[in-house]
């Protein structure tokens, strides 16, 4: 789940304007627990719930030509040997932990 509250302040006060959650499950992961969190995180609130089929990550990627040039460059420098490679504490160690 993706969620995004956007909030104005107003003298010490915090009002919430909109919020927004994405969910993106299998259709066989739609449980009544799912639709309880979605019911607690709008609590006493009218709700939309619009449903589409999502679109696959490399079908995604690839559908811009520019992205597509950058990805397959990515994968012939990686075939040629020009791709660093390190370990997962090596790349929190230099990035941080997220």
């Amino acid at each position: 789940m993706w969620a995004y509250r956007e909030h104005r302040e107003l003298k010490n006060f915090v009002y919430f304007v909109n919020m927004f959650a994405r969910y993106q499950l299998h259709v066989d992961e739609l449980t009544v627990e799912v639709l309880d969190s979605i019911r607690h995180a709008f609590k006493d609130k009218t709700i939309e719930i619009t449903v589409s089929e999502a679109m696959d990550e490399t079908e995604y990627l690839l559908a811009s030509p520019a992205n597509r040039e950058h990805l397959e460059r990515s994968m012939r420098e990686l075939e040629e040997g020009k791709g660093v490679t390190f370990t997962l504490e090596e790349f929190q160690n230099k990035y941080g932990k997220q």
